[in-house]
């Protein structure tokens, strides 16, 4: 099969409109390894074969269809990708993120990675660092301290690019010379200007840029929020720097500790005004401005249901 042909299955597939990542995971298991299918053979199909023999619904299998028409022009994207030097990775591929499918596993792990740069730091040790946009010096202190020391013991540090928190993340990062993920709240094709910026880096093999959205995807409020999730997906690691007690660090964090993971909250001082404290209470662990422990690990509260 023609490589640009066959991603742009993956990539038809992948941006199924309105149809959940679980939903997407499962068919493609279905069809890769439950029927050891090629997509080929699948868009080949006709729609009744998707409802009859997938069990697709009317809808979903319309949805097929209309993807299968526009094959042309995921090839043609698939190829402007190649041309610029950006790769796909797909979520069946040695180079994908073990990491990522571990903590996100079938419901939530992107089937295609958009990316520019080292692969290799998908599959590297690597600490997400996140907090609120408009963070406190404290808070960007306590970011450039973990830095320094992920830098110091050879971890990858996961940024979303957004202001605050993030930025200070990866500026930190790159000035104590280590290395970083960027995680787009939109498609790779849209961030020529951050390429730019980072094109030394990203040539020296010290910054991987990286979507999971559809390639010409703009920046979308909605995609920065669900960029969280992936952000968090990709570290073995999560500090807490500052959150509010709403908003994507809050969701993230909580979401965090439903799942079982460890959550590091810096301890803010008595006059902070700021919800890690409320954090620690649900069982994030606290740490000092240096990121070294300060009580027992053990959860104080077990955090279920929906984020709040």
């Amino acid at each position: 099969m023609n490589e640009i042909h066959d991603f742009a299955y993956w990539m038809a597939l992948a941006h199924l409109p309105r149809w959940r990542t679980e939903r997407i995971n499962n068919l493609i298991i279905d069809i890769l390894h439950n029927r050891r299918l090629s997509f080929f053979d699948f868009f080949d199909l006709q729609k009744n074969d998707w409802e009859k023999e997938f069990g697709l619904s009317q809808k979903e299998a319309e949805d097929i269809l209309e993807a299968k028409s526009s094959l042309p022009e995921f090839s043609s994207i698939v190829e402007n990708l190649h041309q610029q030097d950006f790769e796909i990775i797909t979520i069946d591929s040695d180079e994908y993120s073990k990491t990522m499918k571990t903590n996100l596993k079938v419901k939530y792990s992107p089937p295609v990675l958009y990316v520019k740069g080292n692969k290799k730091l998908l599959n590297e040790q690597s600490v997400a660092i996140i907090g609120s946009r408009d963070a406190s010096e404290k808070a960007l202190k306590f970011t450039d301290a973990i830095a320094k020391i992920c830098v110091e013991n050879h971890k990858i540090v996961v940024s979303g690019f957004a202001k605050g928190v993030d930025q200070k993340a990866l500026e930190s990062t790159l000035a104590y010379y280590g290395r970083s993920i960027i995680v787009l709240p939109q498609g790779i094709m849209t961030f020529a200007s951050g390429i730019r910026k980072y094109h030394s880096q990203i040539n020296d093999g010290d910054v991987l840029i990286l979507s999971p959205y559809f390639p010409k995807a703009p920046w979308d409020a909605g995609l920065a929020m669900g960029r969280n999730v992936y952000i968090y997906g990709l570290a073995e690691e999560i500090y807490v720097a500052e959150s509010n007690s709403k908003g994507g660090t809050w969701s993230g964090a909580i979401d965090g500790l439903r799942k079982g993971r460890k959550v590091y909250v810096r301890k803010p001082d008595p006059n902070e005004q700021n919800a890690n404290n409320l954090l620690i209470e649900k069982g994030g662990i606290p740490v000092d401005d240096e990121g070294n422990l300060l009580e027992s690990a053990e959860p104080k509260e077990k955090v279920q249901g929906e984020l709040f």
